[in-house]
């Protein structure tokens, strides 16, 4: 099973890709995504989302500036304003 996640900023299409787990830093709290999570909205802090290939991979780290995040059936998007 993964987790299908894209990453999006004004400029482009940062991310596109199934991985295992993403945790996003939202205002009210980092929260993880995996796969089959309940649709869920949120709006973006600046922090770094964290995205694991596998399940007990070193995650990969990428800063983002503000957004929004949804959780939808067909995985996560994170629209944020800067990315990288």
């Amino acid at each position: 099973m993964a987790l299908h996640f894209e990453l999006v900023t004004p400029e482009k299409l940062f991310r596109s890709e199934d991985v295992y787990q993403v945790v996003v830093p939202g205002t009210d709290g980092d929260f993880g995504v995996l796969e089959g999570h309940a649709p869920f909205m949120s709006t973006v802090r600046d922090g770094s989302i964290q995205i694991y290939a596998t399940a007990g991979s070193t995650p990969e780290i990428i800063p983002v500036e503000g957004g929004f995040a949804e959780v939808n059936e067909k995985g996560l998007t994170v629209l944020a304003e800067k990315a990288g």
